[in-house]
């Protein structure tokens, strides 16, 4: 029987590839911090899909904000509910700067190009003003900052923080629409949104004196194979990256990205499931070692190497080389 949320993930799923998007399902292999990634054109994402968006905790966050940095890509978290509440349609929520969505609001952008117009946040809910087009529309119709103030319930600040672009309340939008007849508020752009979510962390981080934590690869794991292989590609010069609670160990650029998976031939058949279609979606290439010798090159695309041939390997591009042939047509 198929759960609520295995049925929420397959929505998403077909939503994004109605809109164009190649799609990897990767949320049936554990650990995993993502459950989609998607592409179309320049745009990749990663989908994190969640019943209570509260389940979501300041770890799992930061370990989604770095896989975006990483790749790079998009981080959308959907949930369906905050508590006992239900998430509003059309409303961008956060949680340790991850934006948050429900699946009406991801439906209504993709098929109906439809953005949201409303962030939460602490404070209530808000909606980013169009200051240019408010002051237009006030000079327009000859209405002094007073006038508009008294309507809207705020402040002569307020209006003019508003022309600045500043946020507003949405019940305050909704008196200065209404009597304007106008929209005056930007659409969200979930993409745009996702990577300035993304930047304004990596901005605090460095205000705090504290370095992004994905510009440097992590310290040992305790795995003698896998901080082998780590080894190996920063021996060949790479830019290289451990992940946490991914489908794959490591991350390198080559420049295109290289997702490095080991483990036992058990696991990389486990594994084969997934990574082939994940590394076509970031447009790079996967590849899973092992440390006892094997009879298989690949397995259902997934290209095999052993320990032994792995350290062969001393330039990148003849290792990619080596993948590429193992990946077949």
């Amino acid at each position: 029987m198929t759960s609520p949320r295995e049925h929420s993930i397959e929505h998403i799923r077909e939503l994004l590839e109605r809109a164009g998007f190649y799609v990897a399902d990767t949320h049936a292999i554990r650990p995993t911090s993502f459950d989609l990634a998607a592409r179309r054109d320049a745009t990749l994402i990663l989908v994190k899909v969640l019943k209570n968006i509260d389940a979501l905790d300041s770890e799992e966050a930061t370990r989604l904000r770095e896989l975006g940095h990483l790749f790079p890509a998009i981080i959308l978290v959907i949930g369906q509910t905050s508590g006992a509440s239900e998430l509003d349609a059309g409303v961008v929520y956060t949680r340790y700067g991850v934006p948050i969505i429900n699946e009406e609001t991801l439906q209504e952008f993709l098929e109906k190009a439809l953005p949201p117009f409303l962030y939460a946040s602490p404070g209530g809910t808000f909606a980013q003003v169009d200051g240019p087009r408010l002051r237009q529309l006030r000079d327009e119709r000859g209405l002094s900052l007073g006038t508009l103030a008294s309507i809207a319930g705020v402040s002569r600040r307020a209006i003019q923080l508003y022309e600045e672009s500043a946020g507003a309340e949405a019940l305050v939008i909704e008196r200065i629409e209404s009597f304007l007849g106008e929209t005056v508020v930007r659409p969200i752009d979930l993409f745009d949104w996702s990577a300035r979510a993304r930047d304004e962390t990596e901005k605090t981080k460095s205000k705090e004196g504290s370095e992004p934590t994905t510009e440097h690869p992590r310290p040992g794991t305790g795995d003698p194979l896998r901080d082998g292989v780590v080894r190996q590609l920063n021996g060949m010069g790479l830019e290289v990256t451990v992940t946490v609670r991914a489908p794959f160990d490591a991350l390198a650029r080559t420049p295109d990205v290289l997702l490095a998976a080991v483990g036992s031939l058990r696991t990389a058949l486990h594994r084969a499931e997934v990574l082939p279609g994940l590394a076509r979606v970031a447009e790079g290439h996967a590849v899973f070692v092992v440390r006892d010798p094997v009879t298989r090159s690949a397995i259902a695309g997934l290209p095999i190497l052993t320990i032994t041939e792995f350290r062969r390997h001393r330039d990148p591009d003849e290792l990619i080389e080596e993948i590429t042939e193992r990946e077949g047509p």
